[in-house]
C-alpha cells in the first residue's frame, strides 16, 4: 500500500505538468512511456500512488492494466491506481456525467439521443443515461456498434439503437430533449431550438438550433477525478483550473 504522500508518476506528460502538480501540493514525477508495461511494474515497486496517463499513451495503456470497466468500454485509460494491483480507469466519462449534473439540466423524466461512431465513443454518455431518463436513442456507424453501447444502458431505460443511416433517426431526434454528440458530425437538419446539446467533438458549436451545454470545466472535473484515483485525494475543481495549460 503506498503511503500518503508517495510521488504521482506521469506518464507521456513533460515536467512543465510535473511543476504544476508541485505547486498544488502533489509531488509528480514524469516518468519514460517506450515500454508501458515495464513502467507500470517499476511505478508500483518504487512505490508511486498511482499516474496519469497523456491522452497520447492512453490506447496501450489499457492492455497494461487492470483495466475497470469504464476504461474497457472506452478502451482506454487515463489514470491508474496502484493500491493492490495496477488499476486503471478512465475518468472523462464520470467527469462528463458530473458537468451535466452541475449545470442543472433536468434530466428526470427526459428523453435522450446518444450520437457517435461506435460503441467505445458512445461509452462516454453512459454515466448520463443514470441521471434519470426514460427514453434513449443510440446511433452510431453501424447498428451492431449502436446495440453494443445499448447493452449497458440501465434496467428499465427504453433504448432504441440505429445506424446512422437509418431513417429513424431523425424521429429520434425529434423525440429527445438532450442530444450528446461523442463522435462524428451532426446530420444537417438534426437539432431544433428546443434541443440542448452536449457537444464532445466541437461540431455544434455555432449551430443555428438548440443551445449547447458549457463544458468549460470539464478538463478541470476530469483532472478532478483522475487525481482522486491516482492518489486518493479530492481536489476542488477550482483549484486545478489553473493547471490545465500545463497538462495540455
Amino acid at each position: 500500500m503506498p503511503a500518503p504522500d508517495a510521488p504521482l508518476a506521469l506518464i507521456g506528460y513533460t515536467s512543465a505538468a510535473a511543476r504544476a502538480l508541485r505547486d498544488l501540493g502533489v509531488v509528480a514525477v514524469s516518468v519514460p512511456h517506450d515500454d508501458l508495461g515495464a513502467v507500470m511494474d517499476a511505478c508500483r515497486t518504487l512505490p508511486f500512488s498511482g499516474a496519469l496517463v497523456h491522452p497520447s499513451v492512453e490506447g496501450a495503456a489499457l492492455s497494461v492494466t487492470q483495466a475497470d470497466v469504464a476504461a474497457q468500454r472506452a478502451g482506454r485509460v487515463d489514470s491508474v491506481a496502484f493500491a493492490g494491483g495496477v488499476h486503471g480507469t478512465f475518468a472523462l466519462a464520470d467527469a462528463l456525467s458530473d458537468v451535466v449534473e452541475d449545470s442543472g439540466y433536468a434530466t428526470r423524466g427526459a428523453s435522450a439521443l446518444l450520437l457517435g461512431q461506435s460503441a467505445s465513443d458512445l461509452a462516454l454518455a453512459l454515466p448520463l443515461t443514470r441521471l434519470g431518463f426514460t427514453d434513449i436513442g443510440v446511433v452510431a456507424e453501424t447498428t451492431p456498434e449502436a446495440e453494443g453501447a445499448a447493452r449497458h444502458l440501465p434496467a428499465g431505460v427504453r433504448a432504441y439503437p440505429v445506424s446512422r443511416r437509418d431513417p429513424s433517426v431523425a424521429a429520434l431526434a425529434d423525440r429527445a430533449d438532450l442530444i450528446v454528440l461523442t463522435r462524428g458530425a451532426l446530420p444537417p437538419g438534426l437539432l431544433h431550438p428546443y434541443h440542448t446539446v452536449v457537444d464532445l467533438t466541437g461540431h455544434a458549436a455555432g449551430t443555428a438550433a438548440g443551445s449547447v451545454l458549457d463544458l468549460s470545466r470539464l478538463p478541470a472535473q476530469r483532472l478532478c477525478r483522475q487525481l482522486d484515483h491516482a492518489t486518493g485525494h479530492r481536489f476542488r475543481t477550482d483549484d486545478l483550473l489553473p493547471l490545465l495549460p500545463a497538462l495540455a
